[in-house]
């Protein structure tokens, strides 16, 4: 499947004051937030890597009160390919939602809590750096029932890195999602590709993945197309079985996400999460 070239354009501040008061309703006008897609990058240039730090930063009382979130280990399914596009077709109510996850938290949590309010779950796959920012987020997505994984240290080209920096995206992000969940995550996808390289699937397996997580449908949110046809980008694609792929950081794509779980329910398909999928 061919998709458009992604839109790199750095992000501006956040307003997180103008995305909770009309978010729905100004899906056009946030800029807070915005990341890169991974369905098809443009030439990357990656540069030598920096010693990650020494250690992240404290997460929020909030985030730290009780017990420490646990994330489920990987999980080998011998039935399945390791590169992983989409589930069961003859498990016919079921679709998995997965989600990049970077950008401003409070379009994360938006889109969370309209999952959530339609009884719907989701897949996130974390960016390690993203992780650093925001370490109560971790917390957040576990409580929400929600699947949570691993999309690298620092969203870079990672098929294009030699065998030494692709480890050290990988196990960059892994070391910081035990540290918040006492697990590597539940699944690894790569950063700017939907497929992994026969190398960087190598080195997620040795890492402690079994599977890369791919998808069948594409949004294109991090187009920015407007809430309809991030909608209708899905709706045109989903099928039973399928794994869509999101992004949090774009407007669009909390505004579409109410009518796109109607639609979905209308259909008689309900949104889990990937480790639901394939069980």
């Amino acid at each position: 499947m061919t998709t458009p070239a992604e839109d790199h354009a750095a992000p501006a501040p956040p307003r997180r004051a103008a995305l909770l008061t009309g978010l729905a309703l100004t899906a056009g006008t946030l800029t807070a937030g915005v990341t890169a897609g991974c369905s098809t990058p443009r030439a990357t240039h990656a540069r030598p890597l920096s010693p990650p730090p020494a250690a992240p930063s404290a997460p929020s009382a909030a985030a730290t009160r009780g017990a420490p979130a646990l994330a489920p280990a990987p999980r080998r399914y011998p039935d399945r390919p390791a590169d992983i596009t989409h589930g069961s077709r003859t498990r016919p109510s079921r679709v998995a939602l997965t989600f990049h996850g970077q950008g401003d938290p409070a379009v994360a949590n938006s889109l969370l809590g309209e999952a959530e309010k339609a009884g719907a779950r989701v897949t996130v796959l974390a960016v390690g750096t993203w992780l650093d920012e925001h370490p109560g987020l971790a917390r957040r997505i576990l409580d929400g029932g929600h699947d949570l994984g691993n999309h690298t240290l620092r969203h870079l080209d990672i098929n294009a890195m030699s065998r030494t920096d692709a480890a050290a995206e990988i196990q960059g992000c892994a070391d910081r999602l035990k540290r918040l969940t006492g697990s590597i995550g539940t699944w690894f996808r790569p950063s700017r590709s939907p497929r992994a390289s026969p190398l960087v699937a190598r080195l997620a397996r040795e890492a402690g993945y079994p599977h890369t997580l791919s998808y069948e449908v594409d949004s294109l949110d991090y187009t920015s197309p407007g809430a309809a046809a991030v909608t209708r980008n899905v709706l045109a694609g989903v099928g039973p079985g399928s794994i869509v792929s999101l992004h949090f950081g774009y407007a669009d794509t909390v505004a579409a996400l109410p009518a796109l779980l109607h639609e979905l329910d209308r259909r008689g398909l309900r949104a889990v999460t990937t480790t639901e999928l394939l069980s």
